[in-house]
């Protein structure tokens, strides 16, 4: 009987969820099987498009669907959960009240990534889809920090649905050359001194790409280390 065990909700979109696998594997500090963590990844592909609802609400909605996978899940008892979308986290506070499971909140922990890191940095911009930049989960998180928030232009937003809805959602393919023109852009134009990747996908996009010196907040591989630490800790 597997015990001690962490649950991911994925899927959205598995491209992007299988980024954050990779990732927690390579980075789990394993020699041999019995190294590598214990975890149930709930790849749920058919969970309607956040963005597309927040931006309009007669949309399928896909909070029953996190909510079902939250308390399908709770019933096995995981010792935390993760959601590797950064929009669905709009609902994180109804879906944290529908179990006693700790969930951890992405958003924030990237944030308290950005002041270890980054303790100079005043002006984060956020980069994402048109949901995250508009819905205010990284708004809250960074105020109530006190830090400037930087959007992204009506231009830099175009570009960054083309990367991220026609490019890799669509096709399974990151353009290089696109993915630093928004960084680029976000930087030097919006004077940004860290950009947040705040979409899944922009982090698929950043662990394929990586060829950049731009400072970045990778919101997948800040909860990629977040899941590390919480799970090595259920071994002591």
């Amino acid at each position: 009987m597997m015990e001690k065990f962490f649950t991911i909700i994925g899927g959205m979109g598995t491209p992007a969820t299988e980024s954050y696998i990779r990732l927690l594997n390579s980075r789990t500090p394993a020699h041999r099987d019995q190294d590598y963590l214990d975890y149930i990844l709930v790849n749920h592909a058919t969970v309607p498009d956040r963005s597309t609802y927040l931006m309009d609400n007669t949309k399928p909605n896909p909070y029953p669907d996190l909510l079902d996978d939250i308390k399908i899940q709770s019933k096995l008892d995981p010792a935390f959960f993760v959601i590797a979308c950064n929009t669905a986290h709009y609902f994180y506070d109804d879906l944290q009240k529908a179990t006693k499971i700790p969930i951890v909140h992405m958003p924030r922990e990237t944030v308290k990534h950005i002041r270890e890191e980054y303790p100079a940095a005043k002006r984060i911009g956020i980069i994402g889809t048109p949901g995250t930049t508009s819905d205010g989960i990284y708004d809250r998180e960074l105020l109530a920090q006190g830090y400037e928030v930087v959007k992204p232009t009506e231009e830099i937003q175009k570009l960054t649905n083309k990367l991220i809805f026609n490019d890799i959602k669509e096709k399974n393919y990151v353009d290089d050359e696109l993915f630093y023109r928004i960084l680029k852009m976000m930087i030097e134009e919006q004077k940004s001194d860290v950009v947040i990747l705040g979409c899944t996908e922009l982090s698929y996009a950043q662990e394929l790409a990586h060829r950049h010196n731009y400072p970045i907040a990778d919101s997948q591989s800040v909860l990629v280390n977040k899941s590390i630490e919480l799970a090595l800790a259920l071994r002591k």
